[in-house]
């Protein structure tokens, strides 16, 4: 009967050892999610599973191109995913099937077009040929400028996506984390990285 005790508490101090590890991993560090739906294609297909970085954004701001878990802030029970396109103090027009950063300093995302009548310093053609065909554009006709804390973000598939250009602007407390890696399907695994603007 000892034996069978001591078997018990020694069952009972792994559990709680390895929870002890798992639960503030999962809850503080990283968490799981899956995609369901079409809104990031072709870069996310619908039932991909990715490990979302919950950490970064406690040390860091999130940066353009990045793509974002977050509480739908029209119904903060759901979760999206959607790429970051516009940060805060920046103003997003979206017109021809193009998107137009403006903002107060020079940045290295597209080409430039200075704009006398802006009174904003540059407004540049944002460049997504890293990660969206060149036969992609961006429907829809819309200007919207970002409080502080604000980011508008789109997703990948552009027609068939609910994103700031319906909802608007996403406060940065409804943010969860960033994609971090693609852990399913196998043949599909890859880490994602912030991507380079020219």
């Amino acid at each position: 009967m000892r034996n069978f005790f001591s078997f018990l508490w020694e069952i009972t101090k792994i559990i709680i050892i390895a929870l002890a590890i798992v639960i503030p991993i999962r809850y503080f560090l990283f968490q799981p999610f899956l995609v369901r739906g079409q809104s990031m294609e072709p870069n996310f297909e619908n039932s991909d599973y990715l490990i979302i970085d919950e950490v970064s954004y406690r040390l860091r701001s999130p940066q353009r191109g990045e793509v974002v878990v977050f509480r739908y802030p029209q119904n903060p029970s759901m979760r999206y995913i959607k790429r970051i396109v516009g940060l805060p103090g920046e103003t997003i027009t979206i017109e021809d099937g193009k998107i137009m950063i403006f903002n107060e300093e020079e940045s290295q995302i597209g080409e430039e077009n200075k704009s006398s009548s802006s009174p904003f310093v540059a407004a540049r053609v944002l460049d997504e040929s890293n990660y969206l065909p060149l036969s992609v554009q961006t429907p829809g006709e819309i200007q919207v400028s970002l409080e502080k804390n604000e980011y508008f973000v789109l997703g990948d598939n552009r027609l068939y996506s609910s994103d700031s250009r319906r909802w608007g602007p996403l406060s940065e407390e409804n943010i969860i984390g960033r994609v971090l890696f693609r852990a399913w399907p196998l043949d599909a695994l890859a880490k994602f990285k912030i991507p380079a603007y020219e």
